[in-house]
Formats: C-alpha cells, structure tokens, sequence
C-alpha cells in the first residue's frame, strides 16, 4: 500500500488536508483528538491539573468537529457519543469518587445514598443534573431532598417532613403577597439578590406563600393550591417554590381542613360536598355496627377506608386531595360503592346487625328501619330511629324517651315524713 506522504511528496501538511477532501480531514482530525483513546478507565495514582487540560482540549475539538460533519449523519452520531463520554470522564476527575456513608443526618433531613445509576435527577441545591453512573448522591427520605455528595454541606434549607409535623395546617390566605422591597430584594429563602426584570437574577413569585424565590429555589414547579380551592372552588396549578411544592405533597393527604368553619358557604354552591358529607355521616352511623359484630371484624369492613382513616373518625375534617378527588368525580364513586358495602353487610347479610334495627314505635308499620336509611328520622336524645314522615323534631314526642323519662321518676325514692 503506498503511502499518503509518497502519493504527496511536495504536500505540507496542510495541503494534504486540503487535497484529502473533507471527509479524510475530519478523519485526521478525530484521530488528532484521541477519541480513540480509552479516556474511560479510572486512571491510576493521583489525578494531575494536564489530565483535566488535556480533556478540556479533547471537548472542544470534538464540539467543534460535531459542527463541521454531516447532519444527522452516523459519523456525527458517533461523535456525540464521544463528547458524552468526555464529559463523563471530565465530571468523574474532578469529583472522584469516595466510600460514603449509607446515612447521613443534616438539618433534620435524613439522607439516604442512592443506588440507582440510570434515572437521571437535578440536584436541589445546584440545580445541575445528578450522573447516578459516576457521581454519589442522596435522597432525603423524609421529603425528597435530592443532591450530589458534594453539595451536602451547602445546604441550608430544613427538612419541610420536621415542618408538616410541627405546624400541619395550610396557608389560607390566597398568594398573600408582600411585596418585594419588604424582602429586601432577595430570594425570601436563600437570601440571594433577585430583581423583577432579572438582574442579577430572576424573581419569581410563589402563589401559595406569595414571596419572591431566586431561580434556584423556585424552579417554576407547579402546583394546586389549598386556598384557591376552598375559596373559589379552583384547581388549576399554580406555580411554587420547591419548598412549597415538597409542603403542599406531603400535606395532601393529611385532613386539616375543617371546611364548615373556614367556608361554610362552599356547601351551598358544590352539590358533590352535600353528597359527599351525607355518606360519611352515614358510615359513622354504620360504625357501631361494625366494632360491635364479629364478622365485620374479621371481614376487616372498615379497612375498605384505610386510606382515608379520618372518614370512620369525623365527617367535618377534609384533606386536600379529598377535595380534589370530589372535584374529579373519583370520591363520590368509591365513597358510594363502600357505602353500599356497608349496608349490604348489616341489612342483609349479617343476622346480628340486622336484629339491632329498629321499628317505628309511632306507626308500628314497615320494614326494619337503620339511622342510615335516607327515608328515616332519629331522635337525638336516645337515637331511636323512625319513618320521616312519622317523626317530627319539633311537634312529636319520642316514645322511647317519655319511656325513659317516666322510669326514672319511678326510680326516685320517696321521702317519708318523720
């Protein structure tokens, strides 16, 4: 095979690359590089600054090469691969990695090492991307704080877990803004200058603390916010602070809202909550029933709402995420299949629960009446149950507690004169 410098015995080097065409130039050019080099095994001893130069060198050559090859062409694919892979290998010289803990505590967040090296994370402090392959990083597991290894000790921000559990009760009040000169003009949590018109960096506002965040801490993460939807009945996301978007997802399950006191009007105007509170106070009219009866116990009934623990407790407390289901519709179709559950259990299949029914005492007429029945009405003294029509609050007397009544007057003793 004759070579290229006897094909070209009067040709700079230069010329030869003129003379080759392009694709012979971008080939000599790729071998300039080294890309064919294993840049990829760790080295070994230490790591010297003409490594990390010599890479640095190896990027920008290979960028440059990217823009003179063929669009979309495989050559140029190849070459991509490359520069990822540079990349990689210029990120693992200057974090090498360590043997680090599993655990680690800091500002009552508890930090767990990672093992996964594929889902590709941003870093809540850096706002940088994560390379699981070969950087360490952690996950908060009480409110999932992710962050390289590298940026543990920067961080400032608390645990938001250690909030939800001292406070647990939502902001009301909707985007309770304060204005900018009283932040001083910097990021309400880390401090940083921030600006309207984005210098020296951008202010953005939280819609549900209403306060101005840097672009580190407010990532434009969106979010539905609790004072929105119990004033105006209103779902749509909002944009928040990572902060408030870490809050309001561990708050959403948790039944702090007490819709009667902050916005009694709302049941007025949605007809779902009126559906919606009728059926718990229902199962709380069932429960007796079920703690009582052996077979419901070992049915385990009551575990059909162990996601919504509070419905057996009180039928006035709501969480988010009820509301935003009662919203969609999904509430009010699970919540009705359980209550028919329910009274399938102690109507019909249950002789035990059926024999604590009651008969209207008033007409001595019908089927067996429960408090849960929509056609029914029940005393509010002594629960005795009766026919709607039968029983009046106000104008009828209930027997059972004038019976009541005239046992304990039968019950007094009478006192003798001396």
């Amino acid at each position: 095979m004759v070579s290229k410098e006897a094909r070209h015995p009067h040709c700079t080097n230069q010329d030869l690359s003129c003379s080759l065409g392009p694709e012979t130039t971008v080939q000599t050019r790729t071998m300039d590089l080294g890309l064919a080099e294993d840049h990829f095994s760790r080295p070994m001893g230490l790591i010297v600054a003409p490594d990390i130069e010599q890479l640095k060198m190896a990027i920008e050559e290979c960028k440059k090469l990217i823009l003179e090859l063929p669009e979309h062409s495989e050559r140029q694919k190849d070459t991509v691969v490359k520069l990822i892979h540079l990349r990689l290998k210029l990120q693992e010289l200057k974090d090498p990695g360590e043997d680090e803990p599993n655990l680690r505590i800091l500002l009552e967040h508890r930090f767990s090492k990672e093992k996964s090296k594929s889902v590709k994370q941003t870093c809540d402090k850096c706002s940088t991307i994560i390379w699981g392959l070969i950087q360490t990083w952690y996950t908060c597991t009480g409110c999932y704080y992710r962050c390289h290894s590298k940026c543990m000790n920067l961080i400032t921000k608390p645990c938001v877990r250690s909030k939800v559990s001292h406070q647990s009760e939502f902001e009301l009040s909707i985007c309770p803004e304060i204005g900018l000169d009283r932040q001083d003009y910097r990021c309400a949590e880390c401090r940083t200058p921030i600006s309207l018109r984005g210098v020296p960096s951008e202010a953005r506002q939280c819609d549900y603390t209403g306060q101005y965040y840097c672009s580190t801490c407010h990532w434009n993460d969106t979010a539905i916010v609790p004072a929105r939807v119990i004033h105006n009945w209103e779902f749509e996301s909002r944009k928040v602070c990572r902060s408030s978007m870490r809050y309001l997802a561990l708050m959403i399950s948790r039944p702090v809202l007490k819709l009667k006191e902050i916005n009694p009007l709302l049941f007025n105007f949605v007809e779902e909550l009126v559906e919606i509170r009728k059926l718990r106070q229902d199962i709380l009219l069932m429960k007796p029933y079920f703690i009582t009866c052996k077979e419901a116990m070992e049915a385990r009934l009551l575990l059909q709402l162990q996601d919504r623990q509070h419905f057996v407790e009180n039928d006035d407390m709501y969480s988010l995420q009820d509301l935003i289901d009662i919203s969609s519709g999904r509430l009010s179709c699970s919540l009705t299949e359980v209550h028919t559950t329910f009274a399938k259990h102690i109507k019909l299949d249950c002789e035990r629960c059926q024999a604590k029914g009651f008969v209207c005492e008033l007409c001595k007429e019908g089927d067996i009446l429960f408090p849960f029945d929509s056609h029914t009405s029940v005393c509010h003294d002594c629960s005795a149950v009766f026919h709607r029509d039968c029983y009046y609050d106000n104008s009828t007397t209930c027997p059972r507690c004038a019976r009541m009544t005239e046992r304990k007057q039968d019950e007094v003793p009478v006192v003798k004169d001396a």
